[in-house]
């Protein structure tokens, strides 16, 4: 949350306001946002929602690349599954990714096929080095001898959220070519 109220983003903001009844306004008396916090980024700073404000700041996406991002902890009582309509939005920024949903839990699969048993290996140490830096962990298989296929969604909430995307972005730009049967189409 407190990299949400960097200056940074409040000198972008502009408040009409005065800083302090900004703040006010933003926490109830326990100290949590509260919804009017979804309704000041998405009007001054220029974030939009994943859809449904219910969600929360876990769902939020900025139009910058997914791949300067950081995953957050997934330990958040704020972290919610996104809607798939939202997804359906995040999806051109994950080419090669698809969007599956498994007894009404979303999920993002890629499946490739690599030269070799080993191979296949090499990529999910690849894959696993990210998934490490990130925090945020892909479910692996190697079925058969050279068919990988990753699969994302965020466990701790049932679903998709921005980490997920921000991952499958992350693994995009590993350097695989060299472990893959044919090349990936761009």
């Amino acid at each position: 949350m407190n990299r949400l109220f960097n200056p940074h983003l409040l000198s972008l903001s502009r408040p009409q306001v005065p800083l302090r009844s900004v703040f006010e306004s933003l926490f109830a008396r326990n100290g949590r946002s509260n919804i009017r916090v979804t309704e000041i980024f998405q009007n001054r700073v220029g974030l939009f929602l994943s859809r449904n404000s219910l969600y929360g700041f876990r769902t939020f996406c900025t139009g910058q690349d997914l791949t300067t991002k950081k995953c957050v902890p997934c330990d958040t009582k704020d972290l919610r599954p996104m809607a798939e309509d939202s997804a359906k939005h995040l999806m051109p920024k994950v080419v090669g990714w698809d969007l599956v949903n498994e007894n009404g839990i979303l999920k993002l699969n890629r499946s490739l096929k690599v030269k070799s048993f080993t191979k296949g290996l090499e990529l999910f140490k690849l894959v696993a080095d990210v998934a490490e830096a990130e925090g945020h962990h892909p479910d692996l298989h190697l079925v058969g001898w050279n068919n990988v296929q990753i699969e994302i969604c965020t466990h701790a909430v049932g679903g998709l959220t921005e980490n997920d995307f921000i991952l499958a972005a992350k693994i995009n730009r590993l350097d695989i070519h060299h472990l893959l049967r044919r090349k990936i189409s761009a």
